[in-house]
């Protein structure tokens, strides 16, 4: 019994110990389970610019890593690092040698080319696989699950060389790049992001990887570029091919004045590296701009860089390629960490897919897979910590965030930084950490750059090719309006208003531009536009010189200039003046307040006598007497000239109404009558594009214009209606046929043309509003730099009168003015008051007549009389006289009645 008792309490104790123990792998995050060291694996090229840096940043990383008490405690790394000799054959056979030796990670490759390879492996054997240099775009997370990309991608770098482009304006780049999935790759990029800037790459000339290409091939390649029209150069290749580009590039003369060179980060690279700068390179880079990946300034950068030189006993120096490759192995540990937290176990186990299928034969039993390996690389996608390099973080997309780049310039001896670019701000001259404004067009800038040929006036970027070509720029062969232009008979010279402009604005440029004037159509009829538009963007002619309409379907096609000419659609149909003769003065109003307001006169007239005749005076007397007051009251206040009083609070209220309304009457009716007797009224039946669409009359137009798809296309008229014409003489035929007798209503035209044949055409007029708003321009193919700067020379011909003084020269013709004015307008003639002249003489001859009516009726009166009655009352009078006592009051009196008698006499005389 006792030892049943022993055995129990020795079972229980073990059990104890294993849940104790299981517990403590549990909660401590199988810290019983961590190993005393790990391998990993680094495979990249020892002697190369970038892999001997990485070599020793590598070993340093591994040694502050192995020396850091709170990471990976318990546990050492083992770094195994082989050479791959830039080969992709050695890569692989060197990523197939760690998944021997259980490896669980791979730093490296630093070749995108390897990198390309290797990740094949990986993805199988599922071992994260983390390049601190394989930069090439197309490495996707999606195709490569465990390739991790431990650095930038050349993404980002084109983005900020596309991006420097755009900020001078330059819109076409060369690029040499190395023929492999690096260059190819990287160009494919860069061509990208410039057709995001509208800019793109005119020419690609790879070099093939590889010694067998050398100085003769480079010579010869550059020779063609030579002879090419753009002068911006993007290098993209490995650190020996590029010396040996600027090398021959200087030779040639190619590092002169007017080129643009712009290096990946291969150049900064090697320069960071070098110690000192070699001074042969340096000579034949002058001017050149380069882009380095961008690492703050930090107080482990600053340590690591101080202790640099005896880490490498001054032999060389620390590039941005090794701040990555130090940061990626604290990746590495990081995640490890956090792999083990988890409960994450090193162990590998045989892939049964290698030792079947026919593959015994190979021995690949010895690979294993990583048994854990997705769980590792899941923590190195969360990796968040602060590096040398920076934030140490991935985006969404997989690659790390906020991307950098230092802008800069090769001068003398060194080179000098001139800007940043980032992709949260663009371009800058602050540093991206100390600049918090996001990204816009007007806060993009860079310090000044010192050019090839030591300039520092910004390159235009293209020259006309020195092959001999000479543009060839179409010139339109009108039959009418040939003041525009035209062709000089016997010769290939062209004339003109749109000609004088063009070559005055390309005696404007900064250097000479070969170009010859080739004619454009049969000479018979006005060639149409939008084919020399579209012969021009198929390459035929390298621009067009003429009076071309800017349009929306052309600029998709071409590029045009700055408009030279202003132009739009206008309505011409003939016209006729409004009649302003005899009765012009009772137009202003219409017959209806012509009947209202008399009517209102007498209404208001009754009103004021109903109110005021029974206690004013005088609106009191006969019936005859009363009506002729309220007629006269009601029309003098028309000139506020009544007499007649209003005693009334009512009456004065109304005609202090009325007295209103009259002044309001009486400024309306003058001003109405002023215009219509000094402003020249001219009317026409159709007032514009509308009257036209509504209508069903026939339209003409120009042949070859624009206005033809226009009116069919935009405004909605049937092409039935439509009749085209070529000449101004043909215009103002069909103008006055009409529509109904084989004409036309009206021309729908530009108005440049329309002024020029209204200027001895005063039988029509515009009418209506232009409807259109357009103008003429120069039509050169897409991306034209020749657009750009001609249309600099257009606006400063403008500024400076040029322009109107060539319009002036070939424009301004003697003889109607564009609104067609036949009459003097500031000049009034009898015609137009003869009416009111009638009017006043009849009633002058009406009051005459009556007052000699009513002097005839008193004159047969008085002679009714007889002459005895009036001697008796002579006697009666001189008795009565003599009867006074006075004898000198009886003459006075007799005198006085005679003088009576002789005055009655005479009135009735």
């Amino acid at each position: 019994m006792m030892s049943v008792l022993v055995w129990s309490l020795v079972l229980l104790l073990n059990l104890t110990l294993n849940l104790g123990v299981n517990g403590l792998r549990t909660h401590n995050g199988s810290a019983a389970t961590r190993p005393a060291f790990v391998k990993v694996g680094a495979i990249f090229t020892f002697d190369s610019t970038i892999g001997k840096v990485a070599k020793v940043a590598i070993q340093q990383a591994v040694k502050d890593v192995n020396q850091n008490p709170s990471l990976l405690p318990g546990t050492m790394l083992r770094m195994d690092m082989r050479s791959s000799n830039c080969s992709g054959f050695l890569g692989m056979v060197g990523a197939l040698q760690f998944m021997e030796t259980d490896t669980v990670a791979i730093v490296g490759p630093q070749s995108s080319v390897v990198a390309h390879i290797i990740s094949h492996v990986v993805n199988e054997l599922q071992v994260p696989l983390l390049s601190f240099a394989a930069t090439d775009p197309t490495l996707s997370n999606l195709q490569f699950p465990y390739f991790v990309r431990a650095t930038q991608s050349d993404l980002y770098q084109m983005t900020a060389v596309a991006e420097i482009v755009d900020y001078h304006g330059w819109r076409e780049v060369i690029a040499i790049f190395i023929d492999d999935d690096y260059g190819r790759n990287g160009v494919l990029a860069l061509d990208d992001t410039l057709a995001a800037k509208r800019c793109r790459i005119s020419n690609k000339v790879g070099i093939p990887p590889g010694s067998e290409y050398g100085r003769s091939e480079i010579m010869d390649a550059l020779v063609k570029i030579a002879l090419m029209e753009a002068r911006v150069i993007v290098l993209h290749v490995y650190p020996d091919m590029g010396f040996l580009v600027f090398s021959v590039a200087r030779y040639l003369g190619m590092m002169g004045d007017g080129y643009v060179w712009i290096a990946t980060d291969w150049l900064s690279s090697y320069l960071d590296s070098s110690l000192p700068y070699p001074s042969d390179k340096m000579e034949n880079m002058q001017g050149v701009v380069a882009l380095r990946q961008h690492t703050p300034d930090s107080l482990k950068k600053r340590e690591l860089v101080s202790k640099w030189r005896k880490l490498t006993r001054g032999s060389f120096g620390l590039n941005s390629y090794g701040l990555y490759a130090y940061d990626t192995v604290w990746m590495i540990a990081h995640a490890l960490e956090a792999f083990f937290n988890q409960g994450g176990v090193v162990s590998f186990s045989n892939d049964s897919r290698l030792s079947s299928g026919g593959l015994e034969d190979l021995h690949l039993d010895a690979l294993n897979i990583f048994d854990d390996g997705k769980l590792l690389l899941d923590n190195i996608w969360g990796s968040d910590f602060v590096g040398l390099t920076g934030h140490i973080k991935f985006g969404a997309d997989r690659n790390l965030v906020n991307p950098a780049y230092d802008i800069i310039n090769i001068i003398g001896t060194g080179f000098r930084t001139v800007g940043y670019w980032s992709n949260k701000s663009g371009l800058s001259t602050s540093t991206p950490e100390d600049l918090q404004v996001n990204r816009s067009r007007t806060n993009q800038e860079l310090h000044s750059i010192i050019w090839p040929g030591e300039i520092v006036t910004k390159p235009r970027g293209w020259v006309f090719p020195n092959n001999g070509k000479v543009l060839k720029i179409a010139v339109p062969l009108r039959v009418s309006y040939k003041e525009f232009v035209s062709q000089l008979p016997g010769s290939n010279m062209s004339k003109g208003f749109c000609i004088d402009v063009f070559v005055a604005a390309v005696n404007l440029l900064p250097y000479a531009v070969p170009y010859q004037f080739v004619p454009y159509g049969n000479g018979k009829e006005n060639p149409n536009y939008t084919e020399l538009v579209n012969r021009i963007a198929v390459g035929v002619y390298d621009g067009a010189v003429g009076d071309i309409v800017i349009t929306t379907n052309r600029t998709r096609i071409v590029d045009f200039t700055q408009p030279y000419a202003a132009s739009g659609l206008v309505v011409v149909a003939p016209f006729k003046k409004m009649n302003t003769g005899a009765w012009a003065f009772l137009r202003p109003f219409s017959p209806t307040l012509w009947a209202v307001t008399a009517a209102f006169f007498l209404v208001v007239g009754t009103v004021v006598w109903i109110l005021e005749h029974r206690i004013n005076d005088d609106f009191r007397g006969s019936p005859k007497s009363q009506i002729i007051t309220i007629l006269w009251f009601s029309f003098s206040t028309l000139f506020f000239a009544h007499r007649e009083n209003t005693a009334s609070t009512l009456g004065r209220i109304v005609l202090l109404m009325w007295l209103f309304v009259v002044l309001i009457i009486n400024s309306s009716y003058t001003a109405s009558l002023t215009s219509i007797l000094t402003v020249q009224q001219l009317s026409s039946p159709i007032k514009g594009i509308d009257t036209l669409k509504k209508s069903n009359d026939r339209i003409g137009y120009q042949v070859g214009s624009f206005a033809e798809r226009y009116l069919v296309d935009e405004v909605g008229i049937h092409e039935s209606r439509l009749v085209p014409l070529g000449t101004p003489d043909a215009y103002a035929d069909a103008l006055l046929k009409g529509s109904k007798n084989g004409g036309v209503a009206a021309i729908v035209d530009e108005r440049p043309y329309i002024e020029l044949f209204l200027s001895n055409q005063c039988k029509f007029r515009v009418v209506g509003r232009e409807f259109t708003k357009s103008g003429w321009g120069f039509a050169f193919p897409r991306d034209s730099p020749l657009a750009v700067d001609l249309s600099t020379a257009i606006l400063s011909l403008s500024e400076n009168g040029d322009l109107q003084r060539i319009h002036d020269k070939w424009l301004i013709r003697s003889g109607c003015s564009t609104d067609n004015s036949e009459i003097e307008s500031d000049r009034l003639h009898l015609k137009s008051f003869w009416g009111l002249f009638l009017i006043c003489g009849i009633v002058c001859f009406i009051a005459i007549f009556i007052y000699f009516y009513q002097v005839f009726r008193r004159f047969r009166g008085a002679t009714a009389e007889s002459e005895g009655s009036k001697s008796r009352r002579l006697q009666t009078l001189i008795s009565i006289i003599d009867e006074k006592k006075d004898p000198k009051d009886r003459d006075k009196k007799r005198q006085k009645v005679e003088e009576n008698e002789i005055r009655h006499d005479s009135e009735l005389g």
